[in-house]
């Protein structure tokens, strides 16, 4: 087969700070993905990519490339079993700490009528998975045939489930190389990674949380803000109506970083309970995911105190083939760390907690690695609390005591405390981008 261009001439243009054609990227991205471009040549491309960026019309045409790898999913026919047509709207967080928002929030929204069809993914590093966590449940299965899918997203309006393999290939493709290429921080590369399975996707709008903060992979403001009005043009430029907010990961969501425990809190704040931050943020993001999806009138803020989002869960995990009812798995091991001093929290290191509930086995160093259900850190203060010496800080729970020493070490210097009367910066979405 004669190839339409030459790898080398592609390199060589994005190095030299070129702007690659429509057609220069539909052809690396298909010849990458039937293997005609060699693994040593991507690499290349997208470290010239990391160094040298892309304009918006390079960034839309290699997301665009990358749904072309795959199937799309089409909801727009989609219909509650009463025969009225279902919107849309889903969301995806850039991912943090003891960010639970997704089990909550699916139902949730449902609630009022919106279906929220959401591919999730398991965590890699310090950052947890949605289906690490949903697995926890006993009996909950997150592969769905589209045809399943469809019929719960009918029955039940809304699913948290895995991406079928069908859907932007080139995508998975090229992360795998990214992750050990040092080119995963490249923004054009994350803002079409994620914009291209979401888009196709299917769904009729979309929510971006996108996280700031040392737990986050966006460390600064200034560069969230960046992938996020470029993850916005994306949807744009695809049709999708796409709105973004940067949230704070400075600090760990809620109170606890594991799969169990965080399932357990979510279960909480559907009770009408759970932390304060969880359940701001669930609301914020509903509010959000609802006005995209024609929806306007809505109190989700109610529908999480009165029971109906607990119902729709009940539901959701059944379908799935899980046991709501069932006790969640807990680890047969724990130790507490205690506040070394008086005075006031201000700060609790979102990343620290996040690398320490990994150690401990809540995460996976490798996508082969099995994770603990139990284990992870449980917070028994947030950054504002005042807290005495002696007082427990945080419970570590793991199966594997011989776990814990390197746990401590990731906590060494997770904790300040201050004097009374300190006033640590606790907002929680610094910003909406539309």
């Amino acid at each position: 087969m004669t190839e339409t261009f030459d790898a080398v001439d592609i390199i060589r243009t994005k190095r030299d700070r070129g702007t690659l054609s429509r057609a220069q990227i539909d052809w690396t991205i298909d010849a990458y993905t039937r293997g005609a471009i060699a693994e040593e040549q991507m690499s290349a491309l997208n470290m010239a990519i990391l160094l040298n960026g892309m304009n918006r019309e390079e960034i839309s045409a290699w997301t665009a490339a990358m749904i072309a790898s795959g199937e799309r999913m089409d909801f727009s026919g989609l219909r509650s079993p009463a025969g009225a047509v279902k919107a849309t709207s889903d969301k995806h967080s850039t991912g943090g700490v003891g960010d639970k928002i997704t089990l909550p929030l699916a139902p949730l929204v449902a609630v009022f009528g919106v279906a929220v069809p959401q591919l999730s993914g398991r965590g890699l590093g310090h950052t947890g998975g949605t289906l690490d966590k949903l697995e926890s449940i006993p009996g909950w299965r997150a592969e769905l045939s589209n045809a399943a899918m469809m019929r719960q997203l009918s029955e039940v309006g809304a699913v948290i489930c895995a991406a079928g393999a069908g859907l932007a290939p080139a995508d998975k493709k090229l992360y795998a190389l990214r992750d050990v290429t040092g080119t995963v921080e490249a923004i054009p590369l994350i803002a079409s990674s994620i914009m291209s399975k979401k888009i196709a996707e299917g769904t009729g709008s979309l929510v971006l949380d996108v996280k700031v903060g040392s737990g986050a992979f966006m460390k600064t403001e200034a560069m969230a803000r960046e992938l996020a009005e470029t993850m916005v043009a994306l949807g744009q430029d695809a049709g999708v109506h796409t709105v973004a907010l940067l949230t704070n990961m400075a600090t760990p969501l809620g109170l606890t970083a594991g799969n169990a425990i965080e399932v357990q809190e979510s279960v909480e704040v559907l009770a009408g309970g759970g932390p304060e931050d969880v359940v701001e943020l669930t609301v914020r993001l509903a509010e959000e995911m609802l006005a995209g999806a024609g929806v306007h009138d809505a109190d989700p803020a109610a529908a999480l105190r009165d029971g109906r989002a607990m119902d729709v869960w009940k539901k959701m995990i059944s379908a799935q083939g899980g046991n709501p009812d069932a006790p969640l798995p807990q680890a047969k091991e724990s130790e507490v760390i205690y506040a070394p001093a008086d005075g006031v929290l201000v700060q609790l290191d979102a990343l620290a907690v996040g690398v320490a509930a990994w150690r401990l086995g809540a995460g996976r160093a490798r996508k082969e690695d099995a994770v603990q259900a139990g284990a992870g850190v449980r917070l028994h203060a947030k950054p504002g609390a005042l807290v005495r010496a002696g007082e427990p800080l945080m419970t570590l729970l793991t199966d594997t005591p011989e776990k814990f020493e390197r746990a401590r070490e990731a906590l060494a210097d997770a904790v300040l405390i201050a004097p009374e009367g300190s006033r640590p910066d606790q907002q929680l979405v610094l910003a909406r981008i539309d």
